[in-house]
């Protein structure tokens, strides 16, 4: 008996070492008789002295900060009525000074009677002040950088892509709504959402940049249309860089911004690049493009001809001399309509400087382009241009030569198209010649 007791009084005090200086303290409640026993350690945390601290129930309830009172009341009813295994609960405990520290408090009954009601109980109480505070600076940075990503234009992420190649959005900023038409919430809650948005055409090089990303830990870089829940399709860029994590997974940390207004400025800068700014047609380095294109069509088997049409409106610097230079420009806009007007959508022409025109007509013959030439100047006849209350009379001359397979480069056909006009201009104009 005296060993054991011995042994009792060895594993107590290992017990009270393992605890002193960690901030924790043992109690042992007598429930029955309502007392509580307290270690030194105990009593030290709240900064009282071995005998100075009452073992009565009511005053260690009266410890409790009143806010925390009636669920550490709830908590402890609970177990004791056996409706949890354990008796677990954070609460602020009122120290000597009138201060109040954060604790958390774990126990458990040991002994019961026997219809279960509890008789003893053993727990620990651990300050955990500290470890409140730096949780709070941890959340107030939270915040911090939630409020801050949430103010950046776009959508900052954060994506993971486990070994088995299960994706998932571990953080996705508030701006999802503008990139998507999704919350955080439905873009956290499967990526398929995502990919359902992205452009048809788009998705394989989407999928692929981020096999690529993930294969080489490369920084993922990437345009693409999205299709909106709202109808509409827009353009977003993606930035992310990768890392790779110990289980073998790539986690990405990246943005995404909407680009459309930026690629509708693009295009617009484009469509000036390549369009006469008086006439809106194409202009002679955009066509003579286009051209060398069609060439390159005609030399694959089973194309069909085309044709190449060269206008010159005639006597046109009479009309600069004679009503002003804003009349010439009225008659080479009225032109420019009139001749897109008799086009069909699979032609294309262009303005190649001062009042030459030139268009090529697909699937055409001399025939087929003589028709189209004698067409025009019939439309020209029939609506004159009305500039300033005065009817100014227009005609132009043409030059047809047809395109094949023998056709190299578009300066030789626009050679042929040019000495067809030169004739029809010597001829007298407002003639059609064919070479």
């Amino acid at each position: 008996m005296q060993d054991e007791t011995a042994a009792l009084k060895e594993n107590e005090q290992r017990l009270a070492l393992a605890v002193a200086g960690s901030g924790t303290g043992i109690w042992d409640r007598d429930v029955v008789n309502g007392r509580i026993h307290y270690s030194p350690g105990w009593k030290s945390m709240l900064g009282y002295a071995v005998g100075e601290i009452s073992d009565r129930i009511e005053d260690s309830y009266g410890r409790v900060h009143p806010d925390d009172l009636d669920y550490v009341h709830r908590t402890m009813l609970d177990h004791f009525e056996q409706r949890t295994p354990d008796y677990q609960v954070e609460h602020r405990l009122q120290r000597k000074d009138g201060s109040y520290i954060w604790v958390s408090s774990r126990g458990k009954v040991v002994e019961r009677d026997a219809q279960g009601r509890a008789l003893r109980m053993i727990g620990t109480t651990t300050d955990i002040t500290e470890m409140k505070r730096m949780a709070r600076r941890l959340e107030q940075n939270i915040e911090l950088l939630t409020d801050l990503t949430n103010e950046i234009p776009g959508m900052v992420f954060q994506y993971l892509r486990h070994p088995d190649g299960r994706g998932e959005y571990r953080y996705v900023s508030a701006g999802s709504l503008d990139i998507y038409g999704l919350s955080p919430e439905q873009v956290k809650a499967g990526r398929e959402r995502i990919l359902a948005l992205i452009h048809p055409d788009d998705l394989p090089g989407y999928l692929s940049a981020l096999e690529t990303s993930a294969m080489a830990l490369t920084p993922w870089h990437r345009e693409y249309r999205v299709c909106l829940p709202n109808g509409e399709v827009g353009w977003r860029l993606g930035n992310a860089h990768p890392k790779r994590l110990g289980d073998g997974s790539v986690l990405w940390h990246g943005f995404i911004t909407d680009i459309s207004e930026q690629k509708r400025i693009e295009a617009e800068l484009q469509t000036l690049a390549i369009t006469d700014f008086l006439t809106q047609l194409p202009n002679r380095r955009h066509f003579m493009t286009r051209l060398e294109e069609q060439l390159a069509r005609l030399q694959r088997p089973g194309n069909c001809g085309a044709a190449l049409l060269m206008f010159d409106l005639d006597h046109f610097k009479g009309i600069n001399d004679r009503w002003g230079h804003s009349a010439g420009d009225e008659a080479l806009r009225h032109f420019a309509a009139l001749l897109s007007e008799q086009m069909r959508r699979v032609d294309f022409a262009g303005r190649m400087g001062g009042e030459e025109f030139a268009v090529v007509l697909h699937d055409a013959d001399h025939h087929s382009a003589m028709v189209f030439a004698k067409r025009l100047q019939q439309r020209l006849e029939e609506v004159p241009l009305l500039y300033q209350g005065e009817r100014i009379p227009l005609t132009v001359s043409i030059g047809i030569t047809t395109l094949g397979p023998a056709d190299v480069t578009a300066a030789g056909a626009l050679s042929r198209s040019d000495m067809a006009l030169y004739r029809a201009k010597a001829e007298g104009r407002n003639r059609v010649e064919v070479h």
